[in-house]
């Protein structure tokens, strides 16, 4: 395992493009291998005041991995509709589905889309599912929405992957635990040692001025490898890659959570900022 992850930590060997999804009336960027028909895709959603550009590396990972990688990039604002960034990301698959891209020579399977997101993307993730149905689902780091992902949960029967950060996975910020109990399929909860929720965003944000912690890049290289693992083996059922979705496999630097295992009683959490921008959404 060890081996394999720091594998799937490096790029892979696709090269990789860029489009503008704006050319197909949808504000987002769009990263793909250079060729390939009926490839699996991955539509991700972006977290909280932040927007696809803190995202490039993972988008372009992915897609050095063989996967259509595509992220619409609205609702970037302090107040978003969780709802309207659900429906981008359809409008997003619709796109990645019904066009031909690049130079007409890459397209996409449509039995083999999965649904990504990180923070309040994962939850929007979540909803997207909720109203269609996609192969796969994985939820990063993932932050209460509204409506709430946990309420739908029950009647999404597909497989997901939960990443969350061992350092504040039962904070008032992270759902990765209601999340993963209450999903209705086969759902793998892996945190990640030292990682927090805003480990993986890249590049400079205001947040990060406010105390909203900074981007950890081991903790990214980390979660690229664990959500390309597992993707390749859900949406492509390569076994080589099986551990990523076992249980029971010990991945370095990480650890599987039983969400409905008995808990020690946390401390009272402080107010942070991401707490009061989801009371001011609700």
């Amino acid at each position: 395992m060890k081996s394999l992850l720091s594998t799937l930590t490096s790029r892979g060997p696709h090269r990789v493009l860029r489009g503008n999804l704006a050319i197909a009336g949808q504000p987002g960027v769009v990263f793909t291998p250079e060729s390939g028909r009926g490839l699996p895709a991955v539509v991700f959603g972006h977290g909280w005041l932040t927007g696809v550009g803190n995202y490039r590396e993972l988008l372009e990972h992915l897609a050095s991995w063989g996967f259509v990688a595509a992220a619409p990039d609205t609702e970037r604002g302090p107040i978003p509709s969780h709802l309207g960034l659900a429906t981008d990301l359809l409008t997003t698959v619709d796109i990645c589905t019904g066009v031909r891209l690049g130079d007409g020579e890459i397209s996409v399977n449509p039995e083999r889309i999965a649904l990504a997101g990180h923070g309040m993307g994962a939850g929007a993730a979540v909803i997207a599912a909720g109203q269609r149905r996609v192969a796969a689902l994985a939820a990063l780091f993932p932050a209460p929405t509204a409506p709430s992902a946990e309420t739908l949960a029950p009647n999404i029967d597909i497989p997901a992957l939960v990443l969350a950060g061992s350092t504040d996975i039962a904070s008032v910020n992270s759902n990765a635990l209601p999340l993963t109990s209450a999903w209705g399929g086969p759902a793998l909860l892996r945190a990640i040692d030292g990682a927090s929720q805003n480990g993986i965003i890249e590049g400079r944000r205001a947040l990060a001025a406010l105390g909203a912690g900074k981007h950890q890049p081991k903790v990214s290289r980390t979660t690229r490898a664990l959500l390309v693992g597992y993707l390749r083996h859900t949406l492509l059922d390569e076994k080589t890659y099986k551990p990523f979705t076992d249980p029971e496999a010990q991945i370095p630097h990480t650890h599987v959570i039983d969400p409905d295992a008995p808990r020690e009683e946390e401390s009272k959490p402080k107010l942070s900022v991401g707490t009061i921008a989801s009371l001011l959404r609700k």
